[in-house]
């Protein structure tokens, strides 16, 4: 009797993870590009340099738990002269002077330290990262030598299409600093070329579940041993 119990239980549990399986290989699938305008013509640029900073916009998804494994595509063109220095960063939103703008930096991004020629270069964020659901957040890059010397481009396109997928957004338009201070932003109606890739995390409620599932297995399988 206690071994057809004992089976009973075991059995149930197999078929209760089994059915709980399937979301987290969904989530464990890789990245979602959420935004992304890169597929348009570029119909010219905004210069990036240390005197010519530039930002981007965007709402995150209603994902309960949030967003992790990001990473930014940028589409560039041609730099003029020989810039360095080029920096990547992610940013929250503030609602400061003279209007709400790029905040103080999250992270700093990982790819490309010169994007000299026209490409669309890949920046990833720290793995520990997780952006927050529908929440406001901007791109943020700029260069280490004056424009006037030398800058980078950063493509735009002709219009504000972005494709934004499952509850995402852009602000629209771009943010132009002449030194990344939170007061100095000033917003245009230029559309630079970027895309959002990001993986949903999974809802811990699955995970909470497995763990008390695996827990009430273990006190049943001690209870029924033979004393």
């Amino acid at each position: 009797m206690i071994p057809d119990i004992r089976n009973l239980i075991i059995n149930s549990i197999i078929v209760l993870v089994i059915a709980l399986l399937p979301p987290q290989i969904t989530q464990a699938q890789g990245a979602i590009t959420y935004v992304s305008n890169l597929g348009q013509a570029s119909t010219g640029n905004e210069v990036v340099g240390s005197d010519s900073w530039q930002a981007a916009g965007f709402v995150t998804g209603n994902n309960a738990d949030g967003y992790t494994q990001i990473s930014i595509q940028l589409g560039m063109i041609d730099a003029s002269g020989n810039p360095s220095g080029f920096t990547a960063m992610l940013c929250k939103r503030v609602f400061g002077a003279p209007l709400p703008g790029p905040g103080s930096r999250l992270v700093t991004l990982n790819g490309s330290l010169n994007p000299m020629i026209t490409d669309a270069y890949t920046y990833t964020a720290p793995t520990h990262l997780t952006l927050s659901p529908s929440t406001q957040y901007f791109i943020v890059i700029s260069g280490g030598t004056a424009v006037a010397d030398s800058a980078y481009g950063w493509s735009v396109a002709g219009a504000s299409s972005y494709n934004p997928s499952d509850g995402w957004s852009n602000l629209g338009g771009v943010w132009t600093s002449s030194d990344g201070s939170v007061s100095s932003w000033i917003s245009t109606s230029s559309f630079p070329q970027f895309a959002i890739n990001a993986t949903a995390v999974p809802e811990p409620s699955v995970l909470s579940l497995l763990g008390i599932c695996i827990l009430v297995l273990c006190w049943w399988m001690k209870r029924l041993q033979p004393l």
